[in-house]
């Protein structure tokens, strides 16, 4: 996982739910995570899977991933590369489910506030910091234990690595 993560903002508002992220009609059927990755925020932004770009970071308002606790919902994100979701506030099992996927979940309502949709930014996951031409915004550091999940490519990855388990 790269610490600097750089790219366009994608803004959204205020109770994202995970039906929105993924829709609850491809749960059974669609299993591959590329095709996952195509069916990312049809129902709220039906061309973000054909124009975003590796590295480019969702921006959300409070409550983003409210809803059932699929995985899906963060899978098909990283399928399309999404570098980060940065949002006011996370529903709780969706942000932990970030946490186990590696996929950067930071609050910081600042920088909500302030950004628009196709800012240019770049977040410093280590410094917890996020620069843009709007300003320097600022969040919490993300703990060494995450860093380290994260690095590992998802908690799996990291708890195998922990315990000397190949594969």
């Amino acid at each position: 996982m790269e610490v600097i993560i750089k790219g366009r903002v994608w803004k959204y508002g205020d109770d994202v739910n995970t039906d929105v992220i993924f829709p609850g009609k491809y749960t059974y059927t669609v299993t591959d995570r590329a095709e996952m990755g195509e069916h990312a925020l049809e129902d709220l932004d039906p061309d973000f899977h054909l124009h975003v770009k590796p590295g480019d970071v969702i921006v959300a308002g409070s409550n983003f991933g409210c809803g059932s606790s699929r995985e899906q919902a963060v899978t098909c994100l990283l399928a399309k590369q999404v570098g980060a979701v940065i949002a006011k506030s996370f529903a709780r099992i969706y942000y932990r489910n970030c946490i186990n996927n590696a996929l950067p979940a930071l609050v910081c309502p600042e920088a909500v506030e302030a950004l628009s949709y196709g800012d240019r930014i770049e977040i410093d996951l280590r410094a917890g910091e996020i620069y843009s031409d709007r300003g320097v915004f600022t969040f919490h550091p993300l703990p060494e234990t995450v860093m380290a999940i994260f690095e590992a490519g998802g908690l799996i990855p990291y708890t195998r690595r922990k315990l000397g388990i190949e594969g």
